[in-house]
């Protein structure tokens, strides 16, 4: 098989190791860590990418992406003629950690903790991630908003029902992850030096590239993946399991 992997650049180490260990050819693109800064800006990025894939001359099976939600980046993203691969991820973190499950033990309750990686620390302006779970799991919006898009019964089930479930905190501690096939660069170090200067506690958690791999492998059991059939396009769904789905849109 022949795929294309479009994948933020903080997954730059990982992603080319999982590319050379698998059987498969991935032709790989990143887009730059401080898109993520902008759902819109990203969205294009990510879209452009996949139109240009399609548009190659390279006959690959299959479009992957190395994101998450992520702010809702990903939602609308659609391909006309290839399918698209997507992790079952509300944010990079998820990829990093390597379940959704890690994910939601270690951020659900401490949704401003910022977190950092090797790719993190060695990419783009900022050396950790600073986002809120509103916006990682795109509940940023307001009612109005909400109901524009998705009718007024399930803004008003996104507002009153998932809304109430996020515990706002912060513990004021830095998390850094760390990939057991990176650490050897040290950046855990750093990122503990980093957050002890500024007066904050450090947590080290232990990263899996399990995710990244089942990617590239082409392993997509549903319970961590989202096949996008060509045609379709990605839909955020405001939960802890599901996460994304996809649906055919009206493009008359």
């Amino acid at each position: 098989m022949q795929y294309k992997l479009i994948a933020c650049e903080v997954f730059f180490r990982e992603v080319c190791l999982a590319a050379a260990l698998t059987q498969h050819t991935v032709d790989i693109e990143f887009t730059p860590k401080d898109a993520h800064d902008e759902s819109a800006v990203l969205r294009k990025l990510i879209q452009d990418g996949i139109e240009r894939t399609e548009a190659s001359d390279v006959s690959y099976d299959a479009v992957l992406l190395g994101y998450g939600l992520c702010g809702n980046s990903t939602a609308g993203l659609y391909a006309r003629s290839l399918p698209i691969v997507i992790p079952r991820a509300h944010d990079c973190c998820t990829l990093f950690l390597g379940s959704k499950q890690e994910f939601r033990e270690h951020f659900s309750e401490n949704p401003s903790r910022p977190f950092s990686s090797t790719g993190y620390m060695e990419r783009g302006e900022s050396s950790r991630r600073e986002a809120s779970m509103e916006s990682v799991l795109g509940l940023d919006k307001t009612f109005d908003e909400y109901a524009a898009m998705y009718g007024e019964d399930n803004a008003r089930y996104i507002i009153q029902t998932l809304h109430p479930e996020i515990q706002w905190s912060d513990d004021n501690h830095v998390v850094f992850i760390e990939i057991p096939e990176t650490a050897h660069l040290g950046f855990a170090a750093r990122c503990r030096k980093d957050a002890e200067a500024e007066g904050r506690g450090f947590r080290l958690l232990e990263g899996d590239m399990r995710l990244i791999h089942g990617l590239v492998s082409g392993d997509w059991n549903s319970e961590d993946y989202l096949v996008v059939s060509p045609g379709q396009e990605i839909v955020p769904r405001y939960d802890w399991e599901e996460i994304v789905a996809s649906e055919t849109p009206d493009r008359r």
